[in-house]
């Protein structure tokens, strides 16, 4: 080859290099370029998608939260009813007790009204008489003793204001010393149990005074004006 040959060879081949240098500079700009596209729209679909995901998120707790107020207030709600219930099943089974114990004790008492119109009527006279009256009168006091201890106490009635709620009237009858619906007698008695009425007590009941005090006191006014009306006369008229 001559020299000019070779320097055209040279020269060819720089070209080509720098032609293959600058092709694969642009390949791999393109390449760049289509990288940075695919991170672009891999970051904006991971960003759709962890928006998605967070909306979802929020959707499901705030669906939670919902879910766990409503259980509370449930909770809140079968708590008081249970509570109402135990309290009231507490207060039936009271007052079943007192009522139990009201109908053995009611039982009981027309035992004590015996004894008691036994002990008015009654009066010993001798020795063996008296010591089986004292044995009675012992065990009298230790029934009434019985009825203490369980909460029982006797009313007092007789010149007290009359009361349905506590007295059953029998009897209504004029009365010159008390006035009226005040108690006069009582018939039978009644007791208490624990501030509670056992037994209503009968009694008879003054009506006031009766109706011969109201003409008495007018005959009394007539008697009055006549006088000063025949005082008024003149001699003569007299």
């Amino acid at each position: 080859m001559t020299e000019n040959q070779n320097e055209n060879a040279e020269i060819l081949e720089n070209n080509s290099d720098k032609f293959s240098n600058n092709s694969k500079n642009q390949i791999d700009e393109k390449n760049i370029e289509k990288e940075e596209v695919i991170d672009d729209e891999l970051k904006s679909e991971s960003s759709v998608e962890n928006q998605n995901i967070s909306s979802t998120t929020e959707s499901r707790l705030e669906q939670l939260e919902k879910e766990h107020e409503t259980l509370k207030s449930q909770y809140v709600r079968i708590a008081a009813d249970f509570d109402n219930f135990r309290k009231r099943q507490s207060r039936d089974q009271d007052d079943l007790k007192i009522q139990l114990i009201c109908k053995s004790l009611s039982s009981i008492l027309p035992i004590v009204d015996n004894f008691e119109r036994a002990r008015q009527q009654l009066k010993p006279e001798g020795e063996e008489a008296q010591t089986l009256h004292r044995n009675y009168q012992g065990l009298y006091k230790q029934l009434v003793d019985v009825l203490k201890q369980q909460g029982v106490a006797p009313m007092r009635v007789v010149g007290q204001q009359f009361d349905p709620s506590l007295h059953e009237a029998v009897l209504r009858e004029p009365n010159e010393e008390y006035d009226e619906d005040i108690i006069v007698e009582e018939l039978q008695r009644g007791y208490h149990l624990d501030g509670k009425v056992l037994r209503h007590a009968l009694v008879k009941v003054s009506m006031g005074p009766g109706p011969s005090k109201t003409p008495q006191v007018e005959v009394e006014k007539d008697t009055v004006n006549e006088e000063a009306i025949s005082d008024d006369k003149s001699p003569d008229e007299k």
